[in-house]
């Protein structure tokens, strides 16, 4: 589990323990007082007057066992933050259109506090189930899209995501260099997209091209996903490429005049 970063005296203890608490339900799909003590090193009764207090406001709820879970007031602040995000709707209907026209997996990727979040997935009929559900999170330089959305962004935005998040190794193809990691940004700068050839799952490749406004600040970026079997060097370069920029292009025009 990862630290939000803020080291200052403007952290409230109290609050900082809740969201750890609503993290490690999350992560682990529900878990006991004793379990989540254990692991975030807490006493019992720490965590219990939390889950109580979470429990009281709806924000977890206890299943059969002492388990407690996420409730699903999450689910609306969660609906609620992907509207605020202009690109989603604009976007949605051409992520659809992107799945079907290449029969792979199209996804929408932002960045928020220098992670990628997914926000929308459209699956063609033969599209692999993936992890990539809406509110997702993954470290930038493991995916196309990340990458695609990095190389947008100037040079010491880039460094201060790195120095906060590191470059963690994923899979054997991970870009775990951070120069080599910038001379990957330079070339995906000059030719519009980007590629994952399994940097952060093994078997899996992607093409991603980032979604700017029209003062060049990405808004986030779009891909399309498919299993190494398919999609061969001549798909990653050619085909899929072109598509992206093609759809790229909509969504920017929307973005500008809607």
């Amino acid at each position: 589990m990862e630290s939000s970063g803020l080291k200052d005296e403007t952290a409230v203890k109290t609050t900082t323990k809740s969201l750890r608490i609503v993290e490690f339900l999350h992560e682990h799909n529900g878990a006991g007082i004793t379990e989540i003590a254990n692991q975030l090193e807490l006493s019992k009764s720490t965590v219990y007057k939390h889950l109580r207090t979470l429990e009281a406001e709806r924000y977890v709820l206890k299943g059969d066992g002492d388990v407690y879970y996420v409730g699903l007031r999450f689910l609306g602040l969660g609906v609620g933050a992907r509207r605020q995000r202009r690109i989603y709707e604009t976007a949605k209907p051409e992520i659809q259109r992107l799945a079907e026209e290449s029969g792979e997996m199209a996804n929408l990727l932002v960045e928020e506090h220098g992670r990628g979040v997914f926000l929308y997935r459209a699956d063609s009929s033969r599209a692999v189930n993936l992890d990539t559900h809406a509110g997702r999170e993954v470290y930038l330089h493991t995916t196309a899209m990340g990458k695609a959305i990095l190389a947008c962004l100037p040079e010491r935005r880039v460094s201060a995501i790195i120095d906060r998040h590191g470059l963690p190794k994923m899979t054997e193809h991970t870009i775990t260099d951070r120069e080599v990691l910038f001379e990957d940004l330079d070339a995906i700068a000059e030719q519009g997209w980007a590629v994952d050839r399994e940097e952060r799952l093994q078997g899996l490749c992607c093409v991603a091209t980032a979604i700017t406004d029209p003062n060049g600040t990405p808004l986030g970026a779009i891909s399309v996903s498919g299993p190494r079997s398919r999609l061969k060097d001549e798909t990653l370069e050619d085909e899929l490429p072109e598509l992206l920029l093609d759809t790229q292009n909509v969504i920017e025009l929307n973005v500008a005049y809607e």
